[in-house]
């Protein structure tokens, strides 16, 4: 499939998080002129209190047979890693039922084999990115540990490498024993008895990163305005129009929607099916001890810690609920009794900066990015739990795809109108 082979030269961006604030970026080394609109503010969705990594070696799908072990009773209970909630809500569950169609080993290896190209783009948009003057830091992670409690847990993850690599993506790692991994990371305690070092990863504080690269859009003359809702995207005859529930009207050569957990119903009038459905995770920082010198993940507690300066950000949950429903502390308490047993030196009845934010996750754990019904109206979105470490490759591929109308091979599973 080709595009128009008319370049724009104005495009409209709306999000404002690490998708769309990539892709404004990206597009404005191509000579782009670029506005970006959020309804909010710069990360003020997933990409503000996430645990920021940059794991390309481990990017995979989401719906996996993992899940589907845990059981209705078990995602039904507050406390587990993957909490439904009892609900009536048509549309979510016809969405979990096509996320529980797509949790088989079979649909898993063909999504794994689909992300393994875009995977390879992570960390060189990266690197593009700083080389271009963004000044925000992406740290090589000195190390990153998952640890277990014994190695009959860690045959999953060992499992799931395989699986990776067999998919062509490449990935190193070390083996540890639980002596291993504390001489490694002495915050870790002595329930620990295995563990996975992965090397080639990184992470990075994913607020200031993304408001650096807010700022470096605005510096080569991009419009970020915050704040702004957009209640109209309609494709007219040679543009298309932008408008606000306040009157404003402005009109774009093309436009492109990375509005998160929102995208299902933005691009629906452009002939976007697939549902695209938050996933909630949560998060705090505590005071520790011994800082990490990169991040530590339990993935049997499904918990994600990260070193953000002299504190530590701790992560997780996966909640399918309503986008802007209120933080459950339920949800924080289980994280903290999951982590206690697990950190050493971890005050975590002095939590700070308690936040959820909403993940953008689509039924068969892949995004949705490229060009829809009309040719003038892109998608960027539904990246589930790599929107950070994915978001300026898309950014990358989608900027090729916008000014030179041929879709980056990369690009091809993800096409919003499958």
């Amino acid at each position: 499939m080709r595009l128009s082979s008319t370049a724009p030269q104005r495009v409209g961006i709306v999000g404002a998080g690490m998708v769309g604030l990539s892709t404004a970026w990206f597009l404005q080394e191509r000579g782009i002129e670029v506005t970006v609109f959020d309804r909010k503010g710069i990360a003020a969705g997933a990409s503000w209190g996430n645990a920021g990594w940059i794991t390309p070696g481990i990017s995979t799908p989401l719906p996996e047979p993992a899940v589907l072990r845990y059981g209705i009773r078990a995602m039904l209970s507050p406390s587990s890693p993957v909490y439904v909630p009892p609900t009536l809500n048509p549309r979510l569950l016809r969405f979990l039922a096509s996320f529980a169609r797509h949790s088989t080993a079979a649909r898993w290896r063909v999504a794994m084999e689909s992300l393994v190209g875009i995977n390879r783009h992570a960390l060189s948009a990266f690197d593009e990115l700083a080389d271009g003057g963004v000044t925000g830091s992406a740290y090589e992670a000195k190390s990153f540990l998952a640890a277990y409690r014994t190695p009959a847990e860690r045959a999953i993850l060992l499992e799931e490498i395989e699986h990776i690599r067999a998919a062509g993506q490449g990935i190193e790692f070390d083996v540890l024993t639980g002596d291993d991994a504390r001489g490694v990371e002495p915050s870790l305690s002595d329930e620990i008895g295995a563990a996975i070092r992965l090397h080639g990863q990184r992470f990075m504080n994913p607020g200031d990163f993304v408001n650096s690269l807010a700022e470096a859009v605005r510096e080569r003359g991009g419009t970020i305005r915050e704040g702004h809702e957009v209640s109209g995207v309609v494709d007219e005859v040679g543009a298309v129009r932008v408008s606000s529930p306040t009157g404003d009207v402005r009109r774009f050569d093309a436009v492109v929607l990375a509005t998160g957990t929102w995208l299902g119903d933005t691009a629906r009038d452009f002939g976007v099916g697939i549902p695209v459905q938050a996933g909630r995770g949560y998060s705090f920082s505590v005071a520790i001890d011994h800082v990490p010198a990169g991040p530590v993940y339990f993935p049997a507690q499904r918990v994600a810690c990260t070193p953000l300066g002299d504190r530590l950000r701790v992560a997780g949950m996966m909640e399918f609920r309503a986008p802007d429903a209120a933080l459950d502390r339920r949800r924080i308490a289980a994280i903290v009794r999951a982590a206690r047993p697990l950190l050493r030196g971890a005050d975590l009845d002095a939590r700070r900066d308690e936040w959820v934010g909403s993940r953008p996750c689509t039924p068969d754990g892949l995004p949705v990015i490229g060009a829809t019904r009309s040719p003038r109206v892109f998608a960027a979105g539904g990246h589930g739990m790599w929107g950070i470490t994915l978001g300026p490759a898309t950014g990358r591929l989608l900027a090729d795809t916008i000014t030179t109308g041929r879709i980056a091979p990369e690009l091809a599973p993800f096409n919003p109108l499958r």
